[in-house]
């Protein structure tokens, strides 16, 4: 027989995906027409200019091709060769095979490591599962946390649309709470209440809350004191917690700080709240998408979920082995004394340099533009403007607009979610400095004529 749409699922057809939706595939065609695109719809870095860290591609390239380790030595520095024979000798039989479910051993001691240096707490490598990136982390989790249903997972509003997309396909509810744009994307506990209370009106099983932090696509870094709320609101109701963590290392406000989600609960000493949280070697100043590299991590779940986890890291085998190399090159860079550290070094604080510029950069610029509001881009790589539109108009038929006539790709607010009434779209600050300009006065003589 041949395959019709009436034979795909329900959940099939209703999952969405907004940051590759039609808008795109419209922008693939023009660009195939010889149009000029800038695509400010994903953060994808190395497809806006940005260029590999050196330490890393060499690295993945002594792995791929072990001979290089002899008769390319003089190519490579001395602690670069060193640190592939490691892996290579970690993974016991090279990149070309499988590791253990959980991922290569080692890289999850390094990884644990990692988490010991940022929190100053205890890690466990039995704890950690490396990951094909953060989202096939974060589809694990809600696999595991989804049972029926009628069970919810509480999202941010706005969110990254893999959380509502893998919720539907899970046939989970979503349950979103609103995000405070009026005060820079925080969340509050009175908001958090009133979601999870309305949720249970309708007879929702809310099993646990995500949280992006650095937000995405809000760019809102939050503080100290909002995460423990959170956790305090998340243990009163017997929620876990799934820590989307991805945008660490990107934060471009002097007063502000990365904190995990593991650090506060470790602190506190906190052993009744469930945590998932996940990181990536597609974001933060690395832009390695391509290279699907994550983790993982788990604390106070029992002994007997465990097994169910690994028993579904297993039906993948395991993560790709370069992806699994790309992660312990995140977590384990050149060291201060080392041979790669000081052009290591200069080129992570080059990105994160330039990222910084673009953020202030993109939302003084968006704010100079009559009918559009944007809030301080504090961390993550996007901007989340509001905007005003003539009656009857959508954000979706916004950003088509757009895109047809300035070749700008955004993604439509509603694709990650706002409150009733308004409308927004997402951009990314990926573009170098002058197409970030160009973006920016395109969208100021676009927006004055849209009607």
């Amino acid at each position: 027989m041949t395959i019709q749409l009436k034979d795909l699922g329900k959940a099939v057809l209703e999952t969405e995906y907004a940051v590759r939706g039609p808008i795109v595939a419209r922008a693939q065609e023009l660009e195939r027409e010889g149009k000029e695109i800038i695509y400010c719809n994903i953060g994808n870095p190395q497809t806006l200019e940005q260029k590999p860290l050196t330490y890393i591609r060499q690295l993945l390239a002594l792995c791929q091709y072990p001979d290089l380790i002899t008769q390319g030595a003089s190519l490579f520095p001395a602690d670069v060769l060193e640190t592939a024979r490691k892996i290579l000798a970690g993974t016991k039989h090279g990149v070309g095979a499988y590791s253990e479910s959980k991922g290569v051993h080692f890289i999850r001691e390094a990884v644990a490591a990692f988490i010991q240096e940022r929190d100053g707490i205890p890690a466990d490598p039995e704890a950690i599962y490396l990951t094909d990136g953060a989202s096939k982390g974060v589809q694990t989790a809600l696999r595991i946390l989804i049972s029926g249903p009628n069970d919810g997972i509480m999202i941010p509003i706005p969110q990254y649309p893999l959380y509502s997309a893998t919720i539907t396909l899970y046939e989970g509810k979503q349950v979103g709470y609103y995000l405070d744009e009026a005060h820079d994307w925080k969340l509050s506990r009175t908001m958090l209440e009133e979601s999870l209370a309305e949720a249970k009106r309708f007879g929702v099983n809310v099993k646990a809350i995500c949280v992006i932090n650095p937000g995405n696509p809000t760019g809102a870094v939050l503080d100290r004191e909002n995460i423990a709320m959170i956790i305090d609101f998340a243990k009163a109701h017997g929620l876990a917690i799934l820590a989307d963590e991805v945008y660490q290392e990107n934060i471009y406000l002097a007063q502000d700080r990365f904190t995990s989600f593991a650090k506060v609960m470790g602190e506190r000493g906190e052993t009744e709240v469930s945590l998932f949280s996940f990181h990536s070697c597609s974001k933060g100043f690395l832009g390695e998408c391509g290279q699907r590299g994550g983790y993982m991590e788990i604390r106070n779940i029992p002994a007997d979920v465990v097994a169910q986890i690994t028993k579904l890291q297993s039906v993948s085998l395991c993560a790709n082995l370069t992806g699994q190399v790309a992660t312990y090159a995140m977590v384990r860079p050149p060291k201060a004394g080392e041979p790669s550290h000081a052009r290591y070094t200069e080129e992570r604080d080059g990105i994160l340099s330039t990222l910084k510029e673009r953020a202030v950069l993109l939302a003084g610029g968006l704010n100079s533009i009559p009918g559009i509001q944007c809030n301080t881009v504090a961390g993550a790589m996007y901007a989340f403007p509001k905007i005003t539109l003539p009656a009857g108009r959508t954000d979706a038929d916004y950003a088509m607009a757009l895109l047809e006539q300035t070749g700008i790709c955004v993604v439509p607010g509603s694709g990650f979610g706002q409150i009733p009434g308004t409308a927004h779209f997402r951009t990314t600050i990926l573009p170098p400095t002058a197409k970030i300009q160009k973006v920016v006065e395109r969208l100021a003589t676009f927006h004055a004529s849209y009607k």
